[in-house]
């Protein structure tokens, strides 16, 4: 685990957004996101053990770095890991418009009896990754899933770019508490594009771009400290990797934030969508729905009366 210390003396922290960068001569596209108060609020709602609040943790930035790229301001990105046979029986994360939530069901037993940092294949088995864009201005929807395969979550989310999109990516992912004991987690995704290449085929582009290449190399130099230190502005990381290649864009950052969906008058109107018989059969004695959200962990209680009006 990496402990990031931040002074007396630090700058405005750079911290709850994402930035996106493209090198055009090398063909290729990047993308930094780092989370503070966003997923100390989120894990607020939950009392996870420290393994899962790190994994949670890395999932969220995953998903900062991947929804961020969404061009549809309505569009979302879902991210969920399945298990088979492992710790963790379910992971899910998502983003719309900049605002971010995830949880993790798993099973405290088997967290209990396995090792202090159990490897990806003990907390999720034979699992699956699955990530979901939605396209809100087009309705089109694209999903892939793949097996949950590699030692760590950054590894499993190459896997799955190789594996879907055979487009060879790079991606860094790093959770961990300060000395203040506030949980700090970021990202770094870099893409090759194939598109670049004219009449190439994109498996070929995998094996043998000497400019991916060198994209690639420089960006594993990224230490996970220098990622999640907010002291250090995103742009002054992207300056450190590639401030030798002739042309380096930066686009427009992204702000981050907690936003859970469920509210009164949201599960009002999916619980009116019910048959009035089945309403019925959700209620308690007192005519009361309960219905839990398990990104927020709250309780909302609406009354069969009042879904009649």
């Amino acid at each position: 685990m990496t402990r990031i210390v931040v002074t007396s003396e630090t700058p405005t922290p750079d911290i709850d957004r994402a930035i996106g960068f493209t090198l055009p001569d090398k063909h290729a596209r990047g993308r930094i996101a780092r989370l503070g108060p966003v997923v100390d609020e989120i894990l607020s709602a939950h009392a996870y053990p420290p393994v899962i609040e790190r994994l949670l943790g890395e999932a969220l930035a995953l998903t900062a770095l991947l929804g961020s790229t969404l061009k549809d301001v309505g569009g979302q990105l879902t991210l969920q890991a399945q298990t088979q046979n492992g710790i963790v029986d379910l992971m899910v994360c998502d983003y719309k418009g900049g605002e971010l939530r995830g949880y993790v069901q798993f099973d405290a037993e088997k967290l209990g009896e396995g090792p202090d940092e159990p490897s990806l294949f003990a907390l999720f088995g034979n699992g699956f990754l699955g990530i979901t864009f939605d396209q809100a201005a087009t309705g089109e929807r694209y999903q892939g899933i793949v097996p949950l395969d590699g030692a760590t979550l950054s590894e499993a989310a190459q896997n799955y770019f190789l594996q879907s999109e055979q487009i060879p990516s790079l991606v860094r992912l790093n959770a961990g508490r300060d000395d203040a004991g506030h949980m700090v987690a970021a990202g770094m995704f870099l893409q090759h594009l194939p598109e670049g290449e004219e009449g190439r085929e994109r498996i070929h582009t995998r094996l043998d771009h000497p400019e991916w290449e060198h994209v690639e190399a420089l960006g594993t130099t990224m230490g996970a400290d220098e990622l999640a230190d907010p002291s250090l502005p995103m742009e002054t990381l992207v300056w450190r990797l590639y401030n030798e290649e002739r042309e380096v864009r930066t686009l427009s950052a992204v702000a981050l934030s907690r936003g859970c969906r469920c509210d009164a008058d949201y599960i009002g109107q999916v619980l009116a969508k019910f048959p009035e018989s089945e309403r019925v059969e959700m209620a308690d004695d007192n005519g009361v729905i309960g219905v839990d959200c398990a990104f927020c962990a709250k309780t909302f209680p609406v009354a069969l009366e009042e879904l009649k009006a």
